[in-house]
């Protein structure tokens, strides 16, 4: 199982994007509210979740993503629950990938010790103890994997995609949305 953590202010694209392609491989996926059953995002969008923070199942985690927006990201910060979630993810060796703001998350946690990783230009301070990779649209360093930006939204879902499902299931949704990234 996916879980997307969705706070208030996240950004759409970065987590709706990847929650696409997860899909059309048929990963299971569940949009998490952090604070409720429904989050708005930093574009105005507001999506109903389909399960609260609090009904994760970690025994089926596979993977854990956290998708950027400021205010997004500082909701996620402020909850003790979602830290939790994050830090025990990344303890157990299961996937934790976060986009464009949200590795510096990871980089608060001191998630990001020794690894490659990218975020949104100019926030690379926030990747404490990473290498960054300015300029790359996704990396991955062993279960950390981090994108650059909203305009990586795709490339990072599919790369998901082939850390989950392998080459040939990325292969299949990239050509079955005509994707020329």
């Amino acid at each position: 199982m996916v879980y997307i953590l969705l706070a208030d202010g996240f950004e759409t694209a970065e987590a709706l994007c990847p929650c696409d392609m997860l899909r059309r491989a048929n990963v299971p996926v569940q949009l998490v509210g952090v604070s409720g059953p429904a989050a708005r995002s930093g574009q105005g969008v507001t999506v109903r979740t389909d399960i609260t923070l609090e009904e994760v199942s970690f025994d089926d985690l596979e993977l854990l993503m956290l998708p950027g927006g400021l205010v997004g990201v500082d909701n996620i910060l402020a909850s003790e629950e979602a830290m939790a979630l994050i830090r025990r993810t990344a303890a157990a060796g299961k996937y934790v990938a976060a986009i464009c703001a949200a590795p510096t998350i990871l980089g608060r946690l001191g998630l990001l010790e020794g690894k490659r990783a990218v975020c949104y230009p100019g926030m690379e301070d926030g990747l404490t103890g990473a290498q960054p990779c300015v300029g790359e649209n996704v990396v991955v360093d062993g279960n950390i994997v981090t994108g650059e930006a909203a305009g990586s939204s795709i490339a990072f879902g599919l790369k998901l995609v082939e850390l989950l499902c392998g080459p040939e299931a990325e292969r299949k949704v990239h050509q079955g949305i005509h994707y020329h990234g």
